[in-house]
């Protein structure tokens, strides 16, 4: 499976295109504002995108929603607690930042609890939840990989000032979902470069215990 990155929207957030190394088939995980170059890349390798997956419902990850399943016709998966983000741009945040144009976008076509396994691309997405940056974070685990959307980042955390977050509940879920698999782990993450878990095991000073 090829993982392309493309870096969207003006707060640099990461948006993921997974297809299938045959091709024919894709994924694309949390949209940013600005797709172009995102869709650009699906029409080149003339993918069908089997879904839309959101780590969680904050404008600058779903900026692009809407002209990534219009284009596409691919279906939306969202957690049950941001069901409503995204349609209500106070809660999703794009109605609480000056110059921010305010993001709306349709209801999901699948709500997520947790504990599902989806599978794509001949692969199997475990849905775990893991909440403190927002109530509805998820973050999609294969057994080589995750995809933490602002769970973890690397070496620092996601913030937890904004409606919903709550720093105790993060950490939580950091230490004690992201941090039990293995080392080799590779971590993309909503922004920034791609780590692993034992790289933030030994480093990221969130986890070591150096800051808190």
């Amino acid at each position: 499976m090829h993982v392309e990155t493309f870096t969207l929207g003006p707060v640099m957030t990461n948006c993921y295109l997974l297809y299938k190394a045959s091709g024919g088939e894709g994924l694309v995980i949390d949209p940013g504002s600005g797709p172009e170059k995102l869709l650009h890349r699906i029409r080149e390798l003339d993918l069908s995108i089997q879904a839309v997956l959101l780590t969680h419902a904050h404008f600058d990850h779903i900026g692009g929603l809407e002209e990534v399943r219009q284009e596409t016709g691919a279906p939306v998966y969202v957690h049950q607690e941001e069901t409503e983000w995204l349609t209500d741009p106070r809660l999703n945040g794009s109605g609480l930042f000056p110059g921010v144009e305010p993001v709306t976008c349709r209801e999901a076509d699948h709500v997520l609890k947790g504990g599902e396994t989806l599978s794509f691309l001949g692969h199997t997405f475990e849905v775990v939840h893991t909440p403190g940056h927002s109530p509805g974070s998820v973050t999609y685990v294969l057994p080589n990989q995750v995809y933490s959307g602002d769970v973890l980042f690397a070496g620092s955390i996601g913030r937890t000032d904004l409606p919903g977050g709550d720093y105790e509940t993060l950490m939580r879920s950091i230490h004690d979902v992201l941090m039990e698999l293995p080392e080799e782990t590779t971590v993309y993450s909503g922004h920034g470069p791609v780590t692993t878990i034992g790289r933030e095991q030994e480093t990221n000073p969130y986890v070591t215990g150096m800051l808190g």
